[in-house]
């Protein structure tokens, strides 16, 4: 077994992956991840067999959602769908080459998501210093070791493959920073009582009522949604298709009338995934 993870090695997603492995009893061991350097690549290696799996992250606490992931499980991810989450607290670092000397830093590198979770130490610190992007956490690492003007906002691991310090631990804007990751896959996970079902909407056209439409269904079955998002479909400016996260499991009565009454109604309904809601 393989399983795809936004690498390079040293990435918060390459240890959600880890962590996989063990809570699903997955046949793989910390060999059989494979990194990629992209969301969009990543879900591709799963979506074209390279490998059997992939995990991305898909929703942080301060930032929202990761809208690389919705966009590929939107319009790219072909016949994979979620088979599990699990939620991890992301502690960042400032790392830096050991030759580093604070005072001289010339460039902040990570990825967008990163640096945006550590807004307030970086313009406090670092209130003159660009900011680069990065594909990932890792890369950036990886990066900041070998130039002692360069200062990553990173993982303690990636810290420690690559040689680097820890100028400052625990930079994060808000100590209770979680990332949600997914596993994605072709296995279909049965219902446990404990689930939540991830789907996007796709309604015929723009009018008033459209979103109540959809909203009226789970409604009606008091079926909690938690969370709703709009997103472009990629085809025109103001078109718009919904991301919704409601509790329950596609085959549980109640979602099952719900998800079969919007077939009816909108253009196409497409299930991202019926997977254990992570504790």
């Amino acid at each position: 077994m393989k399983i795809a993870f936004l690498g390079p090695e040293g990435t918060f997603t390459e240890e959600a992956a880890l962590a996989f492995v063990g809570q699903a009893s997955l046949d793989a061991t910390e060999k059989d991840l494979v990194g990629y350097p992209t969301i969009s690549e990543t879900i591709e290696a799963a979506a074209g067999g390279e490998t059997d799996n992939a995990v991305v992250p898909i929703e942080n606490s301060i930032e929202g959602s990761v809208n690389a992931t919705l966009d590929a499980l939107a319009f790219d991810a072909g016949d994979i769908a979620i088979e599990r989450e699990t939620v991890m607290p992301i502690r960042h670092a400032l790392v830096v080459s050991p030759k580093a000397d604070l005072a001289k830093i010339k460039t902040i590198v990570s990825i967008p998501q990163a640096t945006a979770q550590c807004r307030r130490y970086l313009r406090e610190h670092f209130p003159d210093v660009p900011i680069r992007a990065a594909n990932s956490t890792a890369e950036a690492v990886e990066q900041a070791a070998k130039d002692p003007t360069m200062a990553a906002v990173g993982t303690k691991l990636a810290a420690e493959l690559y040689g680097a310090i820890f100028a400052e631990v625990n930079i994060e804007d808000y100590a209770d920073n979680q990332t949600r990751f997914v596993l994605l896959g072709r296995e279909s996970s049965a219902s446990t009582g404990d689930d939540k079902t991830s789907i996007v909407c796709f309604i015929h056209k723009d009018q008033p009522g459209a979103l109540l439409s959809i909203l009226q269904e789970f409604a009606y079955r008091g079926i909690n949604l938690t969370k709703i998002q709009s997103r472009p479909t990629k085809k025109a400016l103001g078109e718009y298709c919904f991301f919704i996260d409601l509790q329950g499991h596609k085959d549980d009565i109640g979602p099952a009338q719900a998800l079969k009454c919007l077939d009816c109604k909108l253009r196409s309904v497409k299930i991202l995934g019926s997977y254990p809601r992570a504790k």
